[in-house]
């Protein structure tokens, strides 16, 4: 299933050289991720019968080949609460260059995680798991481990966390649910060696835990440029 569906999602994204979220989102399904409801919209219409389908507030994303990092160009609002502001935020997008369409997709709250994958020419696929949010980029708080992992692999990355305490329920607040994020890395380790050979790199950013579960909020997958050679 994931080879058919990856081969067709494949062939028609090596013309810009890495998976639109909705496909990359929709690979992550396909491989037992929880992601959140989402719909790439292509009509302000198709963006407001969703948002009523799952309820205010939604998040939306813009949905373009040459947008690989969304910061850049404001292309994430989160909390809309009305078709109007939806609306905007449609028109607003649709002025950049090759969209696609916009993405749709319920609010997602949890305890932010990022994990991601690099193909290190040297060891093979690698995992990263670390705490997501603005910590990743101050803190750098990283476990790596060479995939495939094994179950005891994920607790020993957990272990290696300074932001562990936040997992396990600081000050009286609820556990992340530590089986679900075991699934998830589980998953997450088969897909990548599924696919080692034609990506450069996958990250999942934010990954959001919660007592109940891990949903992947935000995915994007790097494919490997076939001009390069190590």
């Amino acid at each position: 299933m994931i080879d058919e569906n990856f081969g067709d999602i494949l062939s028609k994204s090596k013309a810009w050289g890495w998976i639109l979220e909705p496909d990359a989102k929709q690979l992550m399904h396909t491989a037992g991720l929880t992601i959140p409801r989402f719909l790439c919209a292509k009509t302000t219409e198709e963006a407001c019968d969703f948002a009523h389908t799952i309820g205010y507030p939604v998040v939306a994303k813009i949905v373009s080949p040459t947008v690989m990092h969304k910061s850049d160009v404001h292309g994430v609002e989160v909390g809309i609460d009305t078709d109007e502001k939806l609306m905007k935020a449609f028109d607003r997008f649709s002025t950049i260059e090759q969209f696609h369409g916009m993405l749709v997709e319920e609010m997602i709250h949890g305890i932010e995680l990022i994990i991601g994958a690099t193909i290190d020419y040297q060891f093979g696929p690698m995992i990263l798991m670390g705490m997501g949010g603005t910590g990743v980029e101050i803190y750098g708080d990283v476990s790596l481990r060479m995939a495939p992992l094994v179950e005891n692999d994920v607790e020993s990355m957990v272990q290696g966390l300074k932001g562990r305490p936040l997992l396990e329920g600081y000050r009286g607040a609820d556990s992340i649910n530590f089986g679900e994020l075991t699934r998830l890395l589980m998953c997450f380790s088969d897909l990548v060696m599924k696919l080692e050979v034609s990506i450069d790199s996958i990250d999942l950013n934010p990954v959001f835990c919660t007592s109940d579960s891990c949903t992947v909020a935000d995915a994007r997958i790097v494919l490997k440029n076939p001009d390069s050679h190590h």
